[in-house]
């Protein structure tokens, strides 16, 4: 792919977080371009906070739930289609993080466009593939659930 002259590219840095619990996993459905899709927890790291804090807020923010982050499972890049009058798709780069539910706010309001969070066996998670955001969804969940696992410690933020 080649960038225009003068064109500045940088990917969109976002979060995931796998949360299970019994058997299945914590989802979103959420209202993209008037579509309902399924995501993870997730969105977009903010000016100067870690990726850590940042995929424990998204959590919250989008689930009501509070987590406990145990392992990051991975980095992944993906290019989305354009979309109409866009000359490119959207670079993302996702880091995701495997998570164990500690409590829930069940009046909290959520994000805006999040329609509720669920709970999905990985079955009917995988069942349901049309409806996901992105490849990136099922991706995460994949390898969370054939046990890729890192130390949160790999993850460093400098002053």
């Amino acid at each position: 792919m080649t960038f225009r002259q003068g064109r500045f590219w940088q990917p969109d840095v976002t979060v995931a977080t796998v949360v299970l619990d019994g058997g299945r996993l914590l989802c979103v459905e959420e209202r993209v371009d008037g579509r309902l899709v399924l995501n993870q927890p997730a969105g977009h790291l903010e000016p100067d906070e870690s990726l850590r804090d940042a995929a424990l807020r998204e959590t919250l923010e989008e689930t009501g739930w509070t987590v406990e982050l145990t392992a990051f499972i991975g980095a992944y890049q993906w290019t989305s289609a354009p979309r109409a009058g866009e000359p490119d798709g959207r670079h993302f780069l996702r880091f995701a993080f495997a998570a164990l539910p500690v409590s829930h706010d069940a009046g909290r309001s959520l994000d805006d466009g999040i329609e509720r969070a669920l709970w999905l066996t990985p079955d009917e998670l995988r069942q349901r593939q049309p409806q996901h955001r992105s490849p990136l969804v099922w991706q995460a969940v994949a390898d969370c659930l054939a046990g890729q696992r890192h130390p949160l410690s790999i993850l460093q933020q400098l002053p």
